[in-house]
């Protein structure tokens, strides 16, 4: 009967991830033979097969939104809030296929995210003008996914690693693919980029809004709000207060360094059951 449940929430959890198509998509990417990207022992493997990408993935979505011009652009032109699934399944795809995929299948994905982008442009709130395919702001996207991923996973990987700095060199490939001028290699260069977006950074009313919707509306099933409300709790939890004020999302810091963080890795082990 605990079998059974358990392959009865991974199959769910995988659906709403992946998709449907997820035993396709899982062949073409880990059974189709040709030169990879990255080696089978690059810290990306590593960082990106772990559970912590679920808190990190929440966080950078939540971190990118402080950018006006990136914001204004997921809220015009992103069907995030009539298929956040949708979404989230291309994004799981496109770092499945960079990460793990062969090269040329990595290079095709990054093409068509590329073709994507320039059709997506139009006027922020503000009145500035965005494209999406500005390397500026592919790069405020980048700097944004690969903090919260490094981050996520120093606080809840399995087995943290021992070359952060590696992680971000491989992400630094994959950008520059995608046409992104010079990105960081390091944690420290890393975290200097992030810094240096700091003045351009606002909490705008749509930022808000898909932070509400992110934490709190996502359309779930009963039994998945419970875990879904301590994942959004640890993905706020590791955001730095500064990006929090903004979103005018709650800072707790005693909760947080005891509550929120037995949860949060509480969810892990449980998540790990699961799909185990």
């Amino acid at each position: 009967m605990l079998e059974a449940l358990r392959r009865q929430l991974s199959e769910g959890l995988f659906t709403r991830v992946i998709g449907p198509d997820r035993a396709r998509h899982a062949r073409r990417i880990h059974e189709t033979p040709g030169e990879r990207l990255f080696a089978d022992d690059r810290p990306i493997r590593h960082v990106h097969a772990d559970h912590a990408m679920f808190i990190g993935g929440l966080r950078a979505l939540l971190l990118q939104s402080l950018h006006p011009l990136a914001m204004a652009a997921v809220a015009q032109h992103s069907d995030y809030r009539t298929d956040p699934w949708g979404r989230l399944q291309r994004t799981s795809l496109f770092v499945g296929t960079t990460t793990y995929g062969t090269a040329e299948h990595a290079h095709q994905a990054i093409e068509r995210l590329a073709r994507v982008h320039e059709h997506i442009h139009g006027a922020a709130p503000d009145g500035r003008r965005y494209r999406a395919s500005d390397p500026h702001l592919l790069a405020w996207v980048h700097v944004a996914e690969v903090d919260s991923f490094l981050r996520c996973h120093q606080r809840y990987g399995e087995q943290p690693l021992d070359d952060y700095d590696g992680y971000v060199a491989d992400m630094a490939v994959v950008a520059e693919a995608m046409g992104i001028p010079d990105p960081p290699r390091t944690t420290a260069e890393l975290e200097a980029r992030l810094n240096s977006y700091r003045p351009e950074l606002r909490g705008t009313p749509e930022a808000r809004e898909a932070a509400r919707f992110l934490l709190l509306k996502a359309p779930l099933p009963l039994v998945a709000r419970g875990p879904y409300a301590v994942l959004s709790a640890t993905a706020v939890a590791s955001l730095p207060v500064w990006a929090r004020m903004p979103l005018r999302l709650p800072y707790l810091p005693v909760a947080e360094a005891t509550g929120v963080r037995f949860a949060g890795h509480a969810l892990m082990r449980g998540l790990r059951w699961v799909t185990s």
